[in-house]
């Protein structure tokens, strides 16, 4: 039996971190390490300021926000590497996942990927947790103009997937990714997460659905 929330859904888009994987801890320990090799603190702010930003973006902000000799590209190319090892052997998938993405195939229900990280590690997470047959569609930050809360992302998601936005359904872990989810004109589940859960109540009134798991949604 379907969740109510999958009712006349043709498609499930998933953000990837905090959403599909539990890796946004991961993240800001990457911001800690890369910024102290050049001897600056993590600014209290600075999640709340990048959130919802593309891997180029976020990479952008940093170079003109911090004293960092690296260039734009180098940043990126850097946190590439420092995440890469963790992805593979410390992020797990979110709770429920398997059998959630098993019962949406199972149903006929098509999946893509929408994340602000980049192409190298949303393909390399999809293959290290044997996630590629699932999905039809991985779409990233450097695919779009605008970062979240806009709806680029989202968007270009359903265009890949070759569906009508209101048959979408967005699984979001952070406010400015449910906010990219209804400004594409989508239905949004909000994700609970260590990460956010100070921002949960607000995560409850922006989404539709909210949800600790991902068990018996079907």
């Amino acid at each position: 039996m379907k969740h109510e929330m999958l009712r006349n859904i043709d498609a499930v888009i998933f953000d990837m971190d905090g959403s599909l994987v539990d890796s946004m801890w991961m993240w800001r320990s990457i911001d800690i390490e890369y910024l102290g090799r050049y001897g600056i603190p993590l600014p209290e702010n600075l999640q709340a300021d990048i959130e919802g930003m593309s891997f180029g973006e976020t990479a952008l902000y940093f170079k003109e926000h911090f004293p960092i000799p690296d260039s734009v590209e180098g940043i990126m190319q850097t946190w590439n590497r420092m995440a890469w090892d963790k992805y593979c052997y410390e992020v797990p998938l979110k709770e429920g996942i398997p059998e959630f993405l098993r019962g949406c195939r199972d149903n006929g229900i098509l999946l893509g990927i929408a994340t602000s990280n980049s192409r190298e590690l949303a393909e390399n997470v999809a293959q290290v947790h044997q996630l590629r047959d699932f999905f039809t569609s991985i779409v990233t930050g450097s695919d779009v103009e605008r970062g979240k809360p806009a709806p680029d992302i989202y968007l270009k998601a359903a265009e890949a997937l070759n569906v009508s936005p209101a048959g979408c359904l967005v699984f979001e872990d952070i406010a400015a990714g449910i906010l990219a989810g209804k400004n594409a004109g989508m239905r949004v589940c909000a994700v609970a997460d260590a990460y956010s859960e100070y921002d949960a109540d607000r995560k409850r009134k922006l989404a539709d659905y909210y949800i600790d798991n991902f068990f018996h949604l079907f």
